[in-house]
């Protein structure tokens, strides 16, 4: 059968092949899961296939191996050979391979092939291409072109993924994908259960299973209790974080007379679960963390994250096993606990699309305050006009306090001449430094002794400015704001005061309820002698 590339797609193809002509030997493809990551590197291999060059594709589980030999087979109709167990690839004619890194990381199995055996090598998943295991093929292979894939860039333990790809080929965004209409829309519903986590210990970047498995049993029975609110008539996928909690949990939904399932690394019949779900024979399948990667059910229509994590891949893993699109199915919901971690980073809906930190922290205000479902992207531009409308607030604040602040300052013009300070009246810039805007530090410096900054022109006046306050000071001398509050009273040439005269007289007119006392002309009214040393 034939089958038609989306636009981005073939756009992706295209920027990978120009990615190695400029160079760049490891390069980086991202695309949202549910978008056909695995179509792009397809066609790469159909491409690579036809020039003869010989291609590898790496998964760390045998699921993905399948699932990427499947859909080769699918879409071009090329065959592969496995590098897996008692498998290899080694002697048979096809030109791509699909490995198993826990079979071909092994030092005598790696020794059997010569380093320049493959041309290109694909890491599906390729967040986890910093593990030892990856590492340690590639390198063997460090003459191939290099292709990672994945959904979610960023790893837990927040190693660079620099360290392996020079360069991001493509990437195609989560929202970009939900408006042009390749996924379907998310719905954030915030449950107010409260579940304290605040005391669950951290390892590699994120909350310890065993402990979070713990910290969560008090509150399965409320938790399943809400699912029967909200899930009774959904396709749902529940992520736990140990096996005996998915276990447990389910038992309770079952309990409650819903139709679930549950499913584990250890479970003898998992076809047959995954198959009675896909059937609709369960309609709820729990889970420990098993079907995180490489396991499509379209027709999932609500994901509820039991397994809270620190890590936004790991939380973008669990909700894009909802996001794919099938007939009647016109939103994910996704259910989103009260999680209490003492003020720690969590992953919540607003993880998936908002860049920046205080648009996540007021998305997930606003959902907690809705008390509906509410679709992450309209969550997304309220909490954008929201925070620009805070900021603006905040900075008409500042501004006002600014200008309240700068009101009490001296002009430097009039301090200029009340000082009768000619030399800086005359004063032009004669060195290129002198020339430069006023800097940071002697603006706060001016503001300190009562200067405002603004009527200043270039760091050379700035700083004459504050030599002649420096010299002021050690002379005695009556300050900028003293002046500034006896000339408004009418005083005259109280820049040549001292700074002792001036105060004595701001305490008299203080003491006077802020009048000058009847027996004192401002325009004649000299400091006594005395006053004046």
């Amino acid at each position: 059968m034939t089958f038609e590339d989306r636009p981005y797609q073939t756009d992706a193809f295209n920027a990978i092949l120009r990615e190695w002509d400029a160079g760049n030997k490891n390069t980086l493809l991202v695309l949202p899961t549910g978008t056909g990551k695995t179509i792009v590197f397809c066609r790469l291999l159909e491409h690579l296939t036809r020039l003869g060059k010989r291609s590898l594709v790496l998964a760390h589980r045998g699921e993905l191996l399948d699932q990427a030999a499947d859909k080769l087979q699918y879409v071009t109709g090329l065959r592969c050979a496995r590098e897996k167990a008692d498998s290899t690839c080694l002697g048979e004619w096809e030109r791509v391979v699909v490995g198993s890194v826990q079979s071909m990381m092994r030092p005598k199995r790696l020794a059997r092939f010569a380093k320049d055996h493959f041309g290109v090598i694909i890491v599906d998943e390729a967040h986890h291409a910093l593990a030892d295991s990856y590492r340690r093929i590639l390198d063997h292979f460090s003459s191939a072109h290099l292709l990672g894939v994945t959904a979610t860039p960023d790893r837990g333990d927040m190693r660079d993924l620099g360290d392996v790809f020079d360069s991001l080929a493509y990437e195609y965004s989560l929202p970009q994908s939900i408006k042009d209409g390749f996924l379907c829309p998310i719905k954030a519903l915030t449950i107010p259960l409260n579940i304290d986590i605040s005391g669950v210990k951290q390892q590699g970047g994120d909350y310890q299973a065993a402990a979070l498995g713990h910290a969560l049993d008090p509150y399965l029975e409320q938790i399943a209790d809400e699912m029967v609110k909200h899930c009774k008539d959904r396709k749902v996928v529940v992520f736990l974080p140990l096996i005996t909690t998915s276990q447990k949990f389910c038992a309770l939904l079952q309990e409650r007379g819903l139709n679930a399932a549950e499913i584990n690394g250890e479970s003898r019949d998992r076809a047959e679960i995954l198959e009675a779900f896909h059937k609709n024979k369960t309609r709820i399948l729990c889970n420990s963390m098993l079907l995180t990667e490489g396991w499509d059910q379209p027709d999932v229509d609500t994901i509820v994250p039991l397994r809270p994590t620190r890590i936004r891949s790991l939380f973008a893993q669990m909700v894009g096993r909802g996001m794919r699109l099938h007939p009647g199915k016109d939103h994910l919901l996704l259910l989103d606990f009260l999680w209490n971690t003492a003020r720690l980073p969590l992953c919540r809906p607003s993880a998936l699309i908002a860049e920046h930190q205080d648009i996540a922290d007021k998305m997930t205000e606003n959902i907690a305050e809705a008390g509906c479902p509410v679709d992450i992207e309209e969550a997304k531009e309220q909490a954008e006009g929201d925070c620009v409308a805070e900021r603006e607030e905040a900075l008409a604040k500042r501004l006002a306090e600014q200008r309240h602040k700068r009101a009490k300052l001296v002009d430097p013009l009039q301090f200029e001449m009340s000082i009768l300070g000619q030399d800086l009246a005359g004063y032009t810039p004669s060195f290129g430094w002198e020339s430069k805007p006023v800097s940071k530090e002697q603006s706060t410096h001016l503001e300190k002794s009562g200067i405002n900054p603004d009527g200043i022109d270039c760091a050379g006046k700035a700083q004459a400015v504050l030599d002649k306050l420096d010299q002021r000071r050690n002379d005695g001398l009556a300050t900028p704001k003293q002046i500034r509050l006896l000339e408004r009273y009418n005083f005259a040439s109280v820049g040549q005061w001292q700074f002792e005269s001036a105060r004595k007289m701001i305490v008299r007119i203080s003491a006077s309820g802020w009048r000058v006392p009847s027996t004192i002309n401002p325009s004649s009214y000299k400091p006594k002698e005395g006053e004046n040393q």
